[in-house]
């Protein structure tokens, strides 16, 4: 059973690769042909690509807390795995399961930039609202993450969680070692009975 799984999460492990590479490959185009703060309009008035620097996390927020901020994802990271490795092979969960691949995706994405740069490469930036500059990881990100809010909130049900999370796993695990023990009782009793008889 865990073999077989592991077989499966190659597959969303390559996708998380491909959705990373999307991010950091749109990220060297900005780096590469913009100057910081530099602007160009797409849509007057509505829609501009500006390139700047963000030392805090998604939509600019907490700014310099960057050590903060790559243990945080690390942790997200591991957590989001751990999901993603009770789910993978549960038709029921293929839309958290696509979910969490573009959470990690996003996540990861943010995470290469404040290790290797320092600051989170942020381009999209609508003039048509007060909206913070963002980018294709905090895009993943953010949709992810509503869906999933939606998901729990009006598709799972109780029970789900705890499969999600790993607990129901131990508590099957737990009643198997149970039954093996009393059938280890049973098989001893049958024995000492036989031993009584002769």
């Amino acid at each position: 059973m865990k073999e077989k799984k592991v077989k499966i999460m190659i597959l969303p492990i390559i996708v998380i690769a491909l959705l990373t590479s999307l991010d950091q490959f749109t990220k060297f185009v900005i780096k590469s042909k913009f100057k910081l703060y530099e602007s160009k309009e797409v849509i007057k008035k509505v829609f501009a690509i500006t390139y700047i620097q963000n030392k805090g996390a998604a939509w600019g927020v907490m700014q310099g807390k960057r050590i903060f901020f790559l243990i945080l994802t690390v942790l997200v990271v591991i957590g989001c795995f751990y999901i993603l490795y009770n789910i993978i092979d549960n038709r029921k969960y293929i839309m958290l399961t696509i979910c969490v691949i573009f959470l990690i995706s996003g996540a990861v994405g943010n995470m290469i930039d404040r290790f290797k740069l320092g600051y989170v490469v942020d381009f999209f930036d609508f003039k048509l609202i007060d909206f913070p500059v963002f980018n294709v990881a905090d895009i993943y990100v953010t949709v992810s993450l509503f869906l999933i809010l939606f998901l729990m909130i009006f598709i799972y049900k109780e029970e789900d969680f705890d499969e999600i999370i790993g607990k129901k796993s131990i508590i099957e695990a737990d009643e198997k070692t149970v039954l093996d023990v009393k059938d280890d009782e049973l098989v001893d009793n049958d024995i000492l009975e036989d031993s009584d008889k002769d």
